[in-house]
C-alpha cells in the first residue's frame, strides 16, 4: 500500500474517531492525543535536522518521507486543544486558549512551510537546496513554542 494512502486511511479514522465521539472527548485525551502527535512530528523533524546539521549523512529519499510526514502531522494537533485540556503532564500554556486565533495562525504558518519543505524534498538531490525552508519549518515551530510551550 502506497505511503499516502496508509496516511489518509489513518488521518481519515482519526478524524471519524475523533468527531464520532464528539463532545466526549476527556480532556486527559486531548492531551495524550496532541504529545502523541508531536512526538510523532519530533521523530521525523530530528533526522532531517541531524542531516542538516550534518551529524549524519544527507539521504534525499529519507529527507523526503520524513518531510512528507511531518507536512501531514502539522495537520493534525489542533483537534487536541479542545476546552479544558490543560490538565495532567502537559507543557502547553494557558495562552494558547486565551489567544486561539493567533495560535491557530502559527500552526497554519508551520503547516504552510511544511508542505513546502515536502514538496520541494520530493525532488531535491543536495542538501542545500533544501536548508532555506527546512530552517523556515523550524523558525514556524519556534515561533509557537515561544509563545505557547511552557519550558
Amino acid at each position: 500500500m502506497k505511503r499516502k494512502t496508509v496516511l489518509s486511511c489513518t488521518a481519515a479514522a482519526l478524524f471519524t474517531v475523533c468527531v464520532g465521539a464528539g463532545a466526549q472527548i476527556k480532556p486527559e485525551d486531548a492531551v495524550h492525543y496532541r504529545q502523541g502527535v508531536y512526538t510523532a512530528m519530533g521523530w521525523n523533524f530530528g533526522p532531517m535536522a541531524g542531516m542538516v546539521k550534518g551529524e549524519i549523512p544527507f539521504d534525499a529519499k529519507a529527507f523526503a518521507l520524513r518531510a512528507e510526514r511531518v507536512a501531514f502531522l502539522s495537520t493534525l494537533p489542533l483537534e487536541g486543544f479542545i476546552p479544558g485540556s490543560r490538565v495532567g503532564k502537559t507543557d502547553a500554556k494557558q495562552e494558547i486558549w486565551d489567544n486561539m486565533d493567533d495560535f491557530k495562525s502559527k500552526l497554519e504558518t508551520l503547516q504552510t512551510e511544511a508542505a513546502k519543505l515536502a514538496e520541494a524534498a520530493k525532488t531535491a538531490t543536495a542538501l542545500d537546496a533544501l536548508k532555506p525552508q527546512f530552517g523556515k519549518v523550524g523558525q514556524s515551530c519556534k515561533d509557537c513554542h515561544d509563545e505557547y510551550k511552557e519550558d
